[in-house]
């Protein structure tokens, strides 16, 4: 099937319908932004390539297995919407991984993965690590300065909601630190820890959270992989695909 383009009566204008547990405001996950390489390899009919990165929530960390992480369901639901496009994931999650860290694995990454989109998934450790949120924030705008320049679009994935740390001053501090700098570069950041904390509010008996309290179970990986994919799909619907400029 020939990828969506500019006037394909085909193409959904909104992202398909969450589960009744991931159900949360949209205002809760993202704000649309532009992805245009994606875009661009969409129009083109190409293979969407992109390079999912970070820490434990990307690895899968306390998953029943591996098709049990973010990365894998949100692939199986990009390539349901998106219907006849081929889209590969790669994951590279590590455990434990501040974005400092990542950030150098990030162009070692891009050149042997050659991604349309980095999905970065980082903040919590570096919260927790007590890393000051200035180092962060320099660290991370520098990281999306680059993949920019080598032409790969970036989506940030916040850091999680858990109630024990909902009054930490770093953790707070990082996480308002992502969304300042997304609105800033204009990339798209998924607000993991608004939509997280909505669900925790409304549905108090839902677990998404595993027997340690800290790292997601199947039900979390699946919100979250709903959620990321919602942010994305909007940001490419939203308006239609403009055609390619020659």
């Amino acid at each position: 099937m020939a990828a969506p383009h500019a006037e394909d009566a085909s193409v959904p204008p909104v992202a398909p319908p969450m589960s009744p547990p991931c159900d949360v405001p949209a205002a809760d996950i993202a704000a649309p932004a532009t992805l245009p390489n994606v875009t661009q390899a969409l129009q083109k009919g190409e293979k969407v390539r992109i390079l999912a990165i970070g820490s434990s929530s990307t690895l899968g960390w306390g998953a029943s297995s591996k098709s049990r992480s973010y990365p894998s369901q949100l692939e199986v639901i990009l390539e349901h919407a998106l219907k006849g496009v081929d889209i590969v994931i790669v994951n590279r999650g590590v455990a434990g991984e501040v974005a400092e860290d990542t950030a150098e694995r990030i162009k070692s990454e891009v050149a042997l993965r050659k991604p349309d989109l980095v999905l970065w998934q980082l903040g919590t450790n570096d919260a927790l690590a007590r890393v000051p949120p200035q180092d962060f924030e320099n660290t991370v705008r520098s990281t999306i300065d680059w993949l920019k320049d080598n032409r790969i679009d970036v989506v940030l994935v916040g850091v999680q909601y858990t109630s024990r740390l909902t009054r930490d001053p770093n953790y707070v501090a990082i996480r308002d630190s992502l969304q300042k700098i997304a609105a800033e570069e204009n990339i798209l950041y998924v607000r993991r820890y608004d939509a997280m904390r909505f669900i925790a509010q409304r549905r108090a008996n839902l677990q998404l959270m595993a027997s340690d309290n800290f790292h997601l179970n199947d039900l979390g990986y699946q919100c979250m992989a709903e959620h990321v994919a919602h942010a994305m799909i909007v940001s490419l619907f939203v308006k239609r695909l403009r055609p390619i400029q020659n």
